[in-house]
């Protein structure tokens, strides 16, 4: 750490850019000259607590006790990971790092995201593992802008390409400066991709972002969706990472994948075990099967998540598991002893990735600690049609309630997080509630 800060003292730069991510998963941050970056890594620097009292609108939350109007919105102590280190390539190389928050005894503050994910991560390793993780996000791409789309209202946008055109070679050429850009620009800026390629529907790509242990690849999935859009502004596009922007057309998903090791060894292989799969694999999945209906919030965290959770959309709606099927909840993943492992497909692209992987991971050690077993076959052909299967949760306002009410979450995840996401989905849904959709305008306006 002391060669980072040397680093920094040497550089050119006289300011820093600083980020922490809020309960939505979205990146908040700011600049900071280099004298005052130098006093936070070493002090922490005031960030106002209200990134975890808003909305993703900017709006205040009335119903949580951790901030608010009746707290006055202080700072809360915003900690600079100085192994975030990176710099920006389409800001001049700009040092760029990533914080998280501690409370005002030096400890990990309970509601903060990165810090729960911290907390799983430590508790894997008490357990001997280390947990590696990589996401992979869908999304849409638009000839747009915010201003253009505002002006629209959100409608008649004009998508990147036409047509639906999944792994086109075609696509991919006629935009080739675009690609280029994302696959070169977020490899310098810590955040390699694996694949890029195009989806099923217009103007949707699909990024595999290179594995890693946990923490950073979260941090990765977290930097990809800012990058990704700051780098389409440059190209005169606008992507949307929404799970359901358009009823007719696929959701786009933020799988998660994930193995446990212990050292160099990866845990869920097992040459002599059914499709090479371990004792462990099938314990963790089991643990995720088991805690899925009831953290479902923590993987489709907006109302708008569950529009993707339908049928027929290459999205999971039951709690299920199969050896490389697309259609299941989990998908085992049999590979070499290197490359086995388990893909969560539950999640949307809108999912806060701290969230994702820690609730994957967590539920997963809870199936390894209580030595659960995988009580149902691996689902072949359609899992839609498994009709013994349970059914997820089929909105927010159902998943949350399933969520409050759910004691291995507190278990797992502690009751001060678990109270404080609740109230921030209840008030989600509240927004919702309130609000008068084209749906309803078209359905009653003139025939009522």
């Amino acid at each position: 750490m002391k060669k980072i800060l040397e680093e920094i003292r040497r550089s050119k730069h006289e300011k820093i850019k600083v980020a922490v991510t809020d309960i939505d998963g979205v990146l908040r941050g700011k600049y900071i000259n280099k004298e005052k970056f130098l006093s936070a890594a070493q002090n922490g620097l005031g960030f106002c607590n209200v990134v975890f009292g808003w909305d993703s609108g900017d709006v205040c939350y009335d119903n949580t006790p951790y901030t608010g109007w009746h707290t006055g919105y202080p700072d809360a102590m915003a900690k600079l990971d100085l192994s975030t280190a990176r710099t920006i390539p389409w800001e001049n190389n700009l040092p760029f790092f990533l914080g998280d928050f501690e409370n005002g005894d030096g400890k990990a503050l309970e509601v903060c995201p990165r810090q729960l994910l911290k907390k799983v991560i430590a508790r894997a390793a008490k357990a001997g593992f280390t947990a590696k993780c990589s996401m992979e996000f869908e999304w849409f791409n638009f000839r747009e802008t915010a201003q253009t789309v505002a002006d629209k209202k959100f409608t008649s946008l004009e998508p990147l390409t036409p047509g639906m055109f999944g792994y086109s070679v075609l696509r991919t050429s006629q935009n080739q400066p675009f690609f280029t850009a994302l696959m070169d620009d977020l490899r310098g800026f810590g955040v390699p991709i694996e694949g890029l390629h195009t989806e099923t529907g217009p103007g949707v790509f699909e990024a595999a972002i290179v594995y890693s242990d946990a923490l950073e690849a979260a941090d990765r999935a977290v930097l990809f969706k800012s990058g990704a859009k700051e780098i389409a502004h440059r190209f005169g596009i606008l992507p949307t990472f929404m799970a359901k922007w358009n009823s007719q057309l696929p959701g786009c998903s933020g799988h998660v994948h994930q193995s446990l090791w212990r050292g160099e060894k990866n845990t869920f292989y097992d040459d002599k075990g059914a499709h090479n799969l371990s004792k462990t694999f099938q314990s963790y999945a089991a643990g995720q099967l088991h805690c899925l209906p009831e953290i479902l919030p923590f993987f489709a965290p907006t109302v708008n998540s569950y529009k993707r959770l339908v049928d027929g959309f290459w999205a999971p709606t039951k709690v299920t598991w199969g050896v490389d099927n697309r259609t299941t909840a989990l998908r085992a993943i049999p590979g070499s002893a290197k490359s086995t492992r388990l893909e969560t497909r539950v999640p949307g692209s809108d999912a806060n990735p701290y969230l994702a992987m820690a609730a994957a991971i967590a539920s997963g050690l809870y199936g390894i600690e209580k030595n659960l077993p995988l009580k149902s076959a691996p689902v072949k052909g359609s899992a839609y049609m498994e009709k013994d299967a349970e059914r997820l949760p089929r909105n927010l306002y159902e998943a949350t309630m399933r969520l409050s009410d759910s004691k291995v979450a507190r278990e797992i995840f502690g009751d001060a997080f678990v109270e404080h996401f609740v109230q921030t989905r209840l008030w989600e849904w509240r927004q919702f509630q309130d609000s008068v959709t084209n749906w309803e305008l078209q359905r009653y306006f003139e025939i009522i």
